[in-house]
């Protein structure tokens, strides 16, 4: 396929097959759905009355925000009330539902011509793209937002869509800059109780994992009166990603991006699942089905029902990402049972790995951006620009001063008080403060930078996250001689940053054969797969391989080479490499 073709930011998520109706608090194009190429913001600007001081009348903008925001309170809560008070602006706010990820709502957008004026579209962007929804944001940054161009300085390039393409449709939201990671939320997960019964054993690899199960089961088959399940998995929809594919590719010493295993030095991309060392660990599921350590009901339980089961506290380890199943654990925090939360591990499937989850990607993330249906674009990216200033990043991280966090001697600081309820009240205490709704509107730094008070502008730093733990928490670090979960893990300074970003986030054709390609993979990796757990141990061999020469047969070969192309090239945009 010519690489001058469409393309879309992808995450590897397949579509889903129904589509959700559109809001009708969304705009409406001008445009020509079918239009591949967006308008320029200046062209979009000058639609609307010239906007260059620092407007604070009323205005409201349409939004639809790909990821669930089950506590967002229409901007009611401490946080949204001061933004709309500096900036006039207020948001008639949807939000995807559940797990989608936006991709039915967005198709549909896409395919009516009818857009929110503000929009975070996650992987989804590249079908507003071709359908010339998003306008090119250059020259409204240029013009109008000091704060962005600030934070984002050292990282211009990265907010380009792609080598063949660089407008600007998005501003990376998800991402800080200059991020320190002083915590990690991910690698495998055991209760504390487990841990504090057993005498808090050494867990580096699957079988220690596997150990520490087994041997806590057999004394504890009953949790509160229901059968305890040893390991549980999320397989609903692209879930199945997150607990259980990803895995695969962690265990075995992979970089974590997305469905392919790119070679650090050719940039050669092929499917992860084809390296050999991670069929060993779809091997080991199998045995842990078979075993009866896994739950049998892993493949076919909702995403609601999986995390019944966590907050239930029943469940006693997981194989996942904090935020994956921060909800679950939240209930568990909130109902004082602080023994059934989760410790982190860095699993591999032997001490030859290294568990790579604080391996850097640089700035390169999902982002906000603004459609042609937008009435007042400089209003629009002055928002952005204002939640992007120093005021807004402290504010929607620390809250209202003397509401959430005071100032001691010079130092922000929040009462503990104030961080229990955080901590363990997180639902409630995100509805009436605000405090984590409003990230994704703004360019913002990462944990570990400071303002120009000499303060951070995250709450997340060693002191406040060594205060925010629980006493299990603390309890099994000191155990373990660690500070925070990160001491556990293989250091961010012993991987590379990633020449390519964050893979996931690329440009990928919307059309032709790739396209097909990959949704025929897919399908086959979510058929497969379980199967391969599934199967009697002697039946795994025979049924992993005919997975592989079924994506071979569907194609992968032409897919992968395709997609090589494209590292290459996003490799060459970061980089200034003359990449062949």
């Amino acid at each position: 396929m010519d690489m001058n073709k469409k393309l879309t930011k992808s995450s590897g998520i397949a579509l889903l097959a129904g589509l959700m109706l559109v809001s009708a608090g969304c705009g409406s194009s001008n445009n020509n759905a079918g239009n591949a190429a967006s308008p320029s913001a200046s062209n979009a600007a000058n639609n609307t009355a010239e906007n260059t001081g620092n407007d604070t009348s009323p205005i409201s903008f349409s939004f639809f925000g790909a990821d669930a925001s089950p506590n967002w309170n229409n901007m009611q809560d401490d946080v949204g009330k001061v933004i709309t008070e500096k900036t006039g602006v207020s948001l008639e706010a949807e939000f995807d539902v559940g797990s989608g990820g936006g991709q039915d709502k967005i198709a549909l957008m896409s395919a009516s011509g009818q857009y929110p004026e503000i929009i975070y579209a996650k992987g989804e962007i590249g079908k507003l793209v071709d359908a010339g929804a998003l306008l090119d944001l250059t020259d409204l940054i240029d013009k109008y937002a000091p704060n962005i161009k600030k934070v984002m300085a050292n990282n211009m390039n990265r907010m380009k869509y792609s080598k063949d393409n660089q407008a600007i449709y998005s501003i990376p939201t998800n991402v800080g800059v200059d991020q320190t990671p002083f915590d990690v939320t991910s690698g495998f997960e055991v209760q504390h109780r487990v841990l504090k019964e057993l005498g808090y054993p050494k867990i580096r690899t699957v079988a220690d994992f596997e150990k520490v199960l087994k041997d806590y089961v057999a004394l504890h088959p009953e949790t509160d009166g229901q059968p305890t399940i040893p390991l549980s998995l999320n397989a609903d929809s692209w879930k199945i990603m997150i607990t259980v594919t990803n895995q695969a590719a962690a265990t075995t010493g992979a970089a974590g991006d997305g469905e392919y295993y790119i070679d650090p030095k050719t940039y050669e991309a092929v499917l992860h699942y084809e390296r050999p060392e991670e069929k060993e660990y779809f091997r080991w599921l199998n045995h842990m089905y078979n075993t009866g350590l896994l739950d049998k009901d892993s493949f076919v339980q909702k995403e609601d029902q999986y995390k019944s089961k966590i907050s239930s506290g029943r469940v006693l380890a997981l194989t996942s990402d904090e935020w994956e199943y921060a909800d679950a654990e939240n209930a568990l925090k909130a109902a004082g049972k602080d023994e059934y939360t989760y410790a982190h591990f860095p699993v591999t499937m032997s001490e030859q790995y290294k568990d790579n989850s604080l391996q850097q990607v640089g700035v390169d993330g999902y982002g906000i951006s603004i459609t042609t249906a937008c009435k007042d674009p400089v209003r629009a990216i002055k928002f952005i620009d204002w939640m992007s200033s120093e005021e807004g990043q402290v504010l929607m991280n620390w809250g209202v001063e003397g509401k959430t966090y005071n100032m001691e001697n010079g130092k922000r600081v929040m009462p503990a008080d104030v961080l229990d309820r955080k901590v363990n009240d997180n639902a409630n205490f995100a509805k009436e403060t605000g405090i984590g709704l409003y990230s994704i509107f703004g360019a913002h730094y990462g944990d570990g930078v400071k303002d120009s008070t000499d303060n951070y502008y995250t709450t997340n730093f060693p002191e406040q996250i060594i205060a925010s733990y629980s006493d299990a928490e603390k309890e099994s670090l000191a155990a373990y001689n660690a500070k925070t979960w990160k001491d556990l893990f293989p250091q961010a300074d012993e991987f590379p940053v990633k020449e390519w970003g964050a893979i996931y986030n690329m440009p990928v054709p919307t059309d032709g054969d790739y396209q097909v390609i990959y949704q025929k993979t897919q399908d086959i990796v979510r058929k497969k797969i379980p199967e391969a757990i599934l199967a009697k141990p002697e039946e795994f061999d025979k049924v992993f391989d005919s997975f592989l020469d079924e994506l071979k047969k569907a194609g992968s070969e032409k897919m992968e080479a395709e997609y090589t192309k494209l590292v290459k090239a996003r490799v060459s945009l970061f980089t200034g490499k003359d990449i062949q």
